[in-house]
């Protein structure tokens, strides 16, 4: 399993750190909490774009 960055999430969606921020805050997008950082598993981000990708199909 992966975990990424805030800063590295933002980048493979190419949007900036804020959205990411924005995601988390109201829970579309997952993540974990070790210690003081916040990590997105790879887990999260399949889960996050699979939400996306249903969406589309309505």
């Amino acid at each position: 399993m992966q975990a990424y960055t805030v800063e590295q999430v933002a980048e493979m969606l190419s949007v900036g750190r804020d959205k990411v921020y924005y995601l988390l805050r109201t829970g579309q997008l997952k993540s974990i909490k070790i210690g003081k950082l916040r990590r997105i598993t790879d887990q999260h981000l399949a889960a996050f774009i699979s939400s996306l990708e249903s969406m589309d199909e309505t």
